[in-house]
């Protein structure tokens, strides 16, 4: 079974900077999404054929995803921070199984104060 475990998430200033990370168990396709207070999970970057990355439009030239395939990790180094970005940030694994990325980690809060 796959496991995931985020870090680096936290409280900043608008303006700010925070990286996270996500630590896989095994070699496996990731994506970021995050969830804030009351509404929907949302996809906010991932990789699609390879390298090419895609990123929600609220976050486009803010947040950059990365990965380090020798280290099973992913990144997401998120600049210019703003409160609307206030969210738990989950990443999820391709489930094999499925072809969903379903299989979860247990989230990083990330709050913005203005």
């Amino acid at each position: 079974q796959v496991q995931l475990v985020e870090s680096g998430g936290g409280l900043v200033q608008a303006g700010g900077s925070l990286r996270l990370s996500c630590a896989a168990s095994v070699s496996v396709d990731m994506r970021w999404y995050r969830q804030a207070p009351g509404k929907q999970r949302e996809l906010v970057a991932s990789f699609d054929s390879g390298d090419i990355t895609n990123y929600a439009d609220s976050v486009k030239g803010r947040f950059t995803i990365s990965r380090d395939n020798a280290k099973n990790t992913m990144y997401l180094q998120m600049n210019s921070l703003k409160p609307e970005d206030t969210a738990v940030y989950y990443c999820a694994a391709l489930n094999a199984a499925t072809y969903e990325y379903d299989i979860w980690g247990q989230g990083t809060q990330v709050t913005v104060s203005s």
